[in-house]
């Protein structure tokens, strides 16, 4: 019996996906609480994507359900969750590449909070508020402050990354999913966004898919280790990663009793 007082912010109950007959994900429980920061890893061909996709309408699985808040978004399409307050990078935090950086930002922040229509937005909004004081904060936090007037389909990756990372928390949702925040970053832009992140923790409910574990071990809370479809370990960084499935097929290691056999033989 659990007895976590916090609320539930996304449940999975027997999700399943294929693809042409293989099984992407199978039959995977989940759920995250209120201000969890956790992280799913796994190896090539996991399913940790899959299942991310799931969560976020992507996907929609052939078996089980997706609950956000007690509701039912099993087949909500994206922008709809959105609207719910899940925000995803990589997938629903594009970018607009003909505007500049600090229109993208106004955009992003006026959509999430004063929900006008996409024309108004165009045409009244960004010039009105390109010195707004929370505009002008994530600039100076994500230091895009040199290039908040740059298109930004001139931007290095990693400054569109920084972008659309800028832009997923300044529109503030509840439940924050970040595919693979550090890709294409450099070392100090990695250190930059982690203590952004960490700055988070206890204000939003975070979920990230990340190879690089070394650099989010110390900030998630909890982890889940996916292997050929299945949650194979899920709680505390370090308890997962001693767990016997996980040295195997995440890190290669034989367990004791397999390097017993192979020496026996």
């Amino acid at each position: 019996m659990n007895t976590d007082p916090r609320a539930e912010i996304i449940r999975a109950e027997g999700v399943t996906k294929r693809f042409h007959g293989l099984v992407a994900v199978n039959n995977v429980n989940f759920v995250l609480r209120e201000f969890d920061v956790a992280g799913i890893i796994g190896s090539n061909g996991a399913g940790k994507t899959t299942f991310f996709n799931i969560l976020t309408g992507l996907y929609p699985p052939e078996e089980g359900k997706v609950f956000y808040k007690g509701e039912d978004v099993t087949r909500m399409p994206p922008e709809k969750r959105v609207d719910l307050g899940m925000m995803r990078t990589f997938q629903l935090t594009a970018t607009f590449d003909s505007l500049s950086v600090v229109d993208n930002l106004v955009l992003s922040f006026f959509r999430a909070h004063k929900k006008p229509s996409l024309l108004s937005l165009f045409l009244n909004t960004c010039k009105r508020h390109r010195n707004d004081p929370k505009i002008v904060e994530i600039l100076e936090t994500f230091d895009l402050k040199d290039i908040r007037d740059r298109i930004v389909k001139n931007l290095s990756l990693g400054e569109k990354r920084r972008l659309e990372i800028a832009m997923s928390i300044l529109a503030d949702p509840s439940l924050l999913l970040l595919d693979e925040p550090l890709a294409g970053l450099a070392e100090s832009e990695i250190q930059m966004l982690l203590k952004v992140l960490r700055a988070h923790v206890g204000r939003q409910t975070i979920l990230i898919v990340e190879h690089k574990l070394s650099h989010v071990q110390d900030f998630l809370q909890r982890l889940t280790v996916m292997h050929e479809g299945r949650v194979i370990a899920e709680g505390p960084c370090e308890e997962c990663l001693r767990h016997p499935e996980v040295r195997k097929s995440y890190w290669q290691i034989a367990t004791p009793a397999e390097e017993a056999g192979a020496a026996a033989s």
